[in-house]
């Protein structure tokens, strides 16, 4: 008998069930993800090792140690995490509420809402970068309003919502070559290293207000879960069981887009986290519904490392880690779409 099956704990008029095995992977990743974090801090061309980066961490580093870690180096890792996390649970919600695997930002034209956003203040307005992170953030929201009206028939249905939301992808796709052919070279090329998706540069300026949205919407989408598993099964099922469909899907489906809109403005498309995270963390925890949490801390653990790849690979800031992420998921993609093809799925 498997010692990774669920199980029950109650308290005095409290019944919770626990998913042992989910419980694990997810202290396996958070290990994960502040183990590559550590080693990630030490990483570039004033190298540290892990043991002097917790040092410095906990105030025992000098003078030169402290500016490289806490101002150099940790608010990068920091909007790492936190992207990740967020744009996993963005793309657990709308693979959830789609009832589809390909249901993400990426594939649904959220991220393209906000390069369309960011790139009307590079190419018309001339913006500074806090004023890209605002059109970056205002497009993603539009974006997402539009995708849910224009599905809205009596409610939103799974495949609906994906078609449209591809078919407003492909339309932005083109606004988006347009900006680029009426930009200047300067503002072109700053628009293009926008639109990879890169954590270079990033300060305490972009850790704050990232956190402030995490910290008021995933405690909300989290609260959401057992209806969004509830869903999975159909909306006359999960009506029948007493969730009021319309509310747990709007409510999610906001949150979802503010992650999402969020993380890109913090750093820019960066590409199939959202797609690949909740998959992958299904597949470890193998337990039904969207697995909120293990998405979010596989997310958090898939950008940081790849991050920490990426610089590895490559050297410090020469790659994007919008690049990595965007040829690695291509290839989860192709699998997934495989996948599927063969469980004869689409």
């Amino acid at each position: 008998m498997s010692v990774l099956r669920s199980r029950v704990l109650r308290t005095q008029g409290l019944s919770v069930r626990v998913e042992v095995r989910a419980v694990l992977v997810v202290l396996l990743l958070v290990a994960v993800a502040l183990a590559v974090s550590v080693v990630l801090v030490g990483t570039g061309d004033y190298p540290l090792s892990p043991a002097e980066v917790v040092r410095t961490l906990t105030g025992g580093g000098t003078a030169a140690q402290e500016f490289v870690v806490n101002e150099l180096r940790l608010p990068r890792v920091l909007v790492a995490l936190l992207v990740g996390a967020a744009l996993a649970l963005s793309g657990a919600v709308f693979q959830s509420v789609s009832r589809n695997p390909l249901g993400s930002p990426d594939v649904l034209g959220l991220g393209q809402g906000s390069t369309v956003g960011a790139l009307l203040v590079i190419v018309l307005l001339k913006g500074d970068p806090a004023a890209v992170a605002a059109g970056a953030l205002a497009g993603g929201l539009l974006t997402g309003a539009a995708i849910y009206l224009l599905a809205w028939q009596k409610g939103v249905h799974g495949h609906r919502f994906v078609l449209v939301g591809i078919a407003t992808s492909a339309i932005l796709v083109s606004v988006i070559g347009y900006l680029l052919t009426k930009a200047d070279l300067t503002d072109a090329a700053r628009a293009t290293l926008w639109m990879v998706g890169s954590l270079n540069g990033r300060d305490w300026s972009q850790v704050w207000p990232l956190l402030c949205v995490c910290a008021v919407l995933v405690p909300v989408l989290l609260g959401q879960a057992r209806g969004l598993r509830m869903l999975e099964m159909g909306e006359d099922a999960a009506h029948a069981l007493g969730v009021r469909v319309g509310r747990t899907r709007l409510t999610a489906l906001t949150c979802a887009v503010l992650l999402a809109a969020g993380a890109t403005a913090a750093a820019g498309p960066i590409a199939f986290v959202a797609l690949s995270a909740p998959q992958i963390a299904r597949r470890l925890t193998r337990s039904p519904g969207p697995c909120l949490v293990a998405a979010a801390c596989t997310g958090a653990t898939l950008l940081v490392t790849a991050d920490w790849a990426a610089q590895r690979l490559f050297g410090a800031d020469r790659l994007p880690v919008g690049v990595l992420t965007g040829m690695l998921g291509g290839c989860y993609l192709l699998w997934l779409l495989y996948a599927e093809r063969k469980g004869g799925r689409v």
